[in-house]
This record gives C-alpha cells, structure tokens and sequence, in this order.
C-alpha cells in the first residue's frame, strides 16, 4: 500500500470513528430511527457499540459476559422483530430478565463457579426482543444485588466513568455505567431498594423504579421479592417512556396490576403536567442521623426553584410517617430473608450447599440476619409494611402530586466505601436513605441528573408519584429536560 492508500485508509478509519461517536451520542429513539430509514444497518449500530465496550470495559468493568457473535447473526438475520428498537444495541443486568440456555451468574462466585445457567426466558426477555433490541450481553452486579455497590468477588469492581476512583453504585451498576459511558443507549435494570436509582445517581443518567406490578416479573425463578421491581436505564425520557410502554403489563398468574395508563407513556412526553403540588424534602428522615450532604440538599433546593419557576406550587413538605422510629426498621427486617430463601433456592437448585468462601461477606452479613430471624418477624414485617403504604398513600391523597428528594445522602463515595462488612454501615445509611420508601409502598420513583456537584459528578433528585402514576412522573422529568438538559453532558471516560 502507497503513501496515497494508506492516507485515503486513514481518512476512511477516521471518518468512521467519527460516525461512531456521533451515533453513540444518539439515543435508542434516534439509533432506531436511523435503521427505519435505512441510514444504518442493525449490523452497523451493533458493530459501533461491541467497539464501544472493548474499547471502554478494560476500564469500568461494566460488561460481564459478552454475546457478541451471537449479537452479529441477529443482526445480520434480517428477521429482527419489527418493533420500536429494532436494530439498537441493548445490554442486560446479570440479574433477572434471564435467557434459557445463557449464563446467570448474579454477581455469584457460588453460581459463576458452578457453570450455572438460565432455566427459563423471564417473560421481560421476551418483552425486550419483540421490542427490536439487540442483546450483548450482561452486565456487573453485587452478588445477589444485595447491596447498594458493584463489587462482587466473582468479576471485580465496575468503576465509574466520571471518576474511575468512585462506585457506580448497586445494584444496577454496571448498566448505568455502561449507559453513562455510551456503550450502549438503554440498559436493563432492577430495582430492590433503589437499585436502578442510586446507580443512575451517581453515574448521571434516568432511573426509574416503577409500580409494583407494572413490569412483569414471570415466570418467578429468580428470587422475587415484594419490593422488587424490574425497569431501566436510560440518557433521555422520550427512550424510557417508549420502554414502559413495550414492557408493561402482567401476564396470567400474577396478583398485583396497577391501573393501566390512559394512554401509551410516549405520549405524556412533552405533555402539560398542569399544575401540581410538589412536596420538597431537603433533609434526612429522623430515623436517619447526620446531616444530609450539601450538595444533594442544593440539588433539591434548585430543582424546586426550577419548578416553582414552572408554575408548580412547590412546598417543604413530606409524609409525617417517614419519621416515626418504626419506619427505619421495616426494610432491614425483610430483605436478609428474601435473600436467605434466594441462596438456598439455588443451592437446592445445583444440589450443593455454598460454603463460607463461595459467597461474598456482604452477602454472608445479610444470610446470618436472615437466619437470625423470626419467621413470625417476617410477618410482623410485611404486615407494618402494609402500614406504611397506607400512610404514605394518605399524603397523596391529601393532595400533593410529587415528593421530590435527594436520591442519595451524599456525592459518590469511593470505590470499597460501602461494604457493610466492611465496618461501612454508616457509609451505607447515608448513601441509600431515601429509596427503599417506595419499594416498601410500590409507588413509582425516578432519578434525574439534575446537579453536578463541585467536582463535576452527577448528583440525582428523586421524583415519587402516587402508586400507578408513572406519566406524572413522565411528564414532570420531560419538562425537566426540556428547561435543564442533560443528555449531552458525557463523562471523561465515554465511547
């Protein structure tokens, strides 16, 4: 090859770097436009994202375990479903939304040493599929995604792409890191105690737990608990509204529905919200000690004057029962034995018992307060929680429409900060204090990367609507966007 082919190749690699990287600024909505018009091949987005994440995955350690070749082929099938995504790279939490016959390892050295594989298609996967989404692959979690960061022992540490230093949080961290970081447009996530929020906090992106009920969680093989929920990672709130829209629903069998939307999600984009009546909390419950960071407080300090500047009432207010003693106890109480009955689901599931060195110590902290209690307690537990839905439920009847609040209590802690067998419990505390509320209600809660705190990382302010009203929140987060954009601001490590 000439001095004149090697610069016309160089030329050529150059300009397909660039289309590269202005495709992965897209988000799914457009990528998906782009293969309907025929400006992009499914093959091509595919392509682009896998050299995302082999360029970006030495670093975050976002992507556990990769389909790649089998990513191509569908790609190449020419038979995609035709449905809102066809054709745009998508990647899956290594946990839950499992695929028949494909790794599911949970974050597990006791399941990813065992060779452990999926049973069953989650009804969710399904979902995903028709919608036209290219899978390729799964993504890190905590082991069992029992606590709030990415570092189980089985894959190592996923770091986050606005500083390597820092935790992208749990559970679903190595799906927001990998959407932050533009891999890929959307992800999957879960959402047990705010496992799809505080992760979108921290590493600047949309998260939202939805109602109870309103993603399917069939067929029920992974270990399902009360306040677990399945959702989505995403840069914009047109991508999320459209993935509600093709997952919601239950399928026969199960017991909890919330009340259908009036209309398609998609649709309350750009939609008045009216005027609503928005309660802002700037502190700590009182069941919770310390004080809250000061630039989570700012951040819901500026997004209630952003919304008053809206035409929103907007009032320092939140529901009394948040602050009675018992309110503090009533997750703690139920989650070790929901994963005390998961562990020893799959135990008897690959016929072996795990031993001390097969599962990580943080689970091994939340299995010995599992084993520790009551089976009555545990009733007791979900009866008070029942109690606790009832009275927060009565503060929106009263009339507001919002609780806005900080996701976490702090900015981004340091990678190895949260372990709580570690010694870490009040590091915990305070990065996770206002989440499992709406796991112990139901309600729908959402995360926005409104702020950005003095050393440019991304700190979110939670949105919480009554139970069934995800387009509240839709529309509220779409005027959001709209007055404080935030799609383009990409941090230091990005594809």
């Amino acid at each position: 090859m000439n001095r004149r082919e090697l610069l016309q190749a160089a030329a050529a690699i150059s300009a397909a770097a660039q289309a590269s990287d202005e495709i992965a600024r897209l988000d799914a909505t457009a990528q998906a436009e782009l293969v309907r018009k025929g400006k992009a091949s499914p093959l091509e987005l595919v392509d682009a994202a896998i050299r995302r994440i082999e360029k970006l995955n030495p670093q975050l350690n976002a992507v556990v375990w990769e389909r790649f070749e089998k990513a191509r082929q569908e790609a190449r099938s020419g038979s995609l479903p035709r449905g809102p995504f066809t054709g745009v790279p998508f990647l899956t939490k290594d946990l839950g939304c499992t695929t028949a016959g494909e790794p599911d390892s949970q974050g597990s050295r006791f399941l990813k040493n065992n060779g452990y594989k999926a049973a069953v298609t989650a009804e969710l996967a399904h979902r995903i599929r028709r919608a036209g989404f290219i899978n390729l692959g799964r993504t890190n979690t905590p082991e069992f995604g029992a606590v709030a960061a990415t570092e189980p022992l089985a894959w190592g540490p996923t770091k986050n792409p606005w500083d390597l230093t820092r935790t992208p949080s749990g559970s679903s961290g190595g799906s927001c890191a990998a959407v932050a970081s533009l891999m890929v447009p959307v992800a999957h996530g879960s959402d047990g105690g705010g496992s799809a929020r505080t992760p979108a906090a921290a590493c600047g992106v949309v998260g939202l737990k939805p109602s109870r009920g309103r993603i399917s969680m069939s067929p029920g093989t992974e270990w399902v608990t009360p306040v677990s929920v399945q959702g989505f990672e995403t840069r914009t709130i047109r991508d999320l509204a459209a993935c509600l829209d093709f997952a919601s629903g239950s399928v026969p069998g199960e017991t909890v529905a919330p009340p259908p939307p009036a209309r398609p999600y998609i649709k309350e984009v750009g939609a008045s919200p009216g005027k609503l009546r928005i309660g802002l909390m700037t502190r700590f419950a009182s069941t919770v000690k310390g004080e809250l960071d000061p630039e989570c407080r700012r951040a819901v300090e500026e997004a209630g004057k952003l919304l008053e500047s809206l035409g929103h009432r907007v009032e320092l207010a939140h529901p009394p029962v948040l602050d009675e003693p018992k309110t503090g106890t009533i997750f703690l109480r139920i989650w070790p034995v929901r994963l005390l009955a998961a562990v020893q689901g799959f135990e008897k599931r690959l016929g072996k018992t795990a031993g001390p060195d097969d599962l990580d110590p943080d689970t091994r902290y939340f299995l010995d307060l599992g084993r520790k209690a009551a089976a009555a307690d545990y009733v007791t537990a979900l009866e008070d929680m029942h109690a606790f839905a009832t009275a927060m439920a009565a503060w929106w009847i009263s009339g507001f429409d919002l609780l806005v609040t900080p996701t976490t209590g702090m900015v981004t802690p340091k990678l190895g900060s949260l372990s709580l067998a570690g010694g870490n419990i009040a590091n915990v505390i305070r990065w996770t204090p206002f989440t499992a509320y709406f796991n112990m209600t139901g309600q729908p809660a959402m995360t926005l990367p409104l702020h950005w705190s003095s050393e440019g990382l991304p700190v979110g302010v939670q949105f919480a609507a009554g139970y069934g009203r995800e387009d509240v929140l839709i529309r509220i987060a779409a005027q959001l966007e709209k007055s404080l954009p935030w799609a383009n601001r990409v941090p230091p490590v990005h594809g």
